[in-house]
């Protein structure tokens, strides 16, 4: 990573070497909320954490603080100092507790930075482009490749689906997705799902359920780093039992296990 490195922590935080690392983004960020543009920024910072998802600091100069009222909430992280925290009010509308700051950090660079929590805004944007459930991480990647492996998802003996046609998605640091024409899935045996998900770079969701379970996903509309998977049916490798090529895939352990 090429940034600045906010610090190296040891002991018992988070994990044995706990890593911050923050660094400007070339992007202009805006946030906004009850219709107004709370946030405008082209100096805004990631903050990159073991084990977290990256989050944008703002400059107060480019936060409507008019906006914004101190309330008596705070919290203390280990790594980073006591945080205070702000309430949005706007067009109408609150979103208490929605931002923090750290005014005497244990981390010295985010001293004069606010962050937002992303769900609590009505709406993010890199430059002019709507961004979803997290900011882009310029350190993580799709790669989408077709295949032609066999793939074949069973549970309990009960075969789900199977192709030779399966496109492959490599996504940094998740494991490896096989997506499947809908034509070669048991569609009849998946019930629809009420769930649905954003991810950052593949868009909107839907889901599958199998004895009442979510077990596969479709994007319909997808953005633009995963227009090749379109309307094909990817399973859940954590919940099924996938062979490759006839060789069996152990179940890797993540947050979908």
């Amino acid at each position: 990573m090429s940034g600045r490195p906010a610090g190296v922590f040891n002991g018992d935080v988070a994990a044995p070497r706990h890593l911050l690392y923050f660094e400007p983004t070339p992007k202009r960020v805006r946030v906004e909320f009850g219709g107004e543009s709370i946030a405008d920024s082209t100096g805004a910072h990631l903050l990159f954490e073991t084990g977290l998802l990256p989050v944008y600091y703002f400059p107060v100069a480019d936060v409507r603080m008019d906006l914004l009222t101190p309330t008596d909430h705070a919290t203390h992280c280990p790594v980073k100092g006591q945080a205070s925290y702000w309430t949005v009010s706007a067009g109408g509308r609150t979103a208490e507790n929605a931002v923090w700051g750290y005014p005497d950090p244990i981390a010295p660079w985010l001293e004069g930075f606010v962050s937002f929590y992303w769900d609590a805004m009505d709406a993010w944007y890199e430059e002019d482009e709507q961004v979803f459930a997290h900011p882009h991480d310029p350190y993580s990647r799709i790669d989408v490749l077709r295949s032609t492996r066999r793939v074949r998802v069973s549970v309990d003996g009960t075969v789900l689906a199977e192709s030779e046609r399966p496109t492959v998605l490599f996504e940094t640091g998740l494991p490896v997705r096989y997506y499947l024409p809908r034509e070669d899935v048991r569609l009849d045996l998946l019930e629809p799902s009420d769930t649905e998900t954003w991810c950052a770079y593949k868009g909107r969701a839907g889901y599958r359920s199998y004895g009442g379970e979510d077990v596969a996903w479709t994007y319909e509309e997808p953005l633009h780093d995963a227009e090749r998977v379109r309307d094909l049916v990817c399973f859940f490798n954590e919940k099924v039992d996938l062979e490759i090529d006839g060789e069996p895939q152990e179940r890797p352990r993540s947050r979908w296990s």
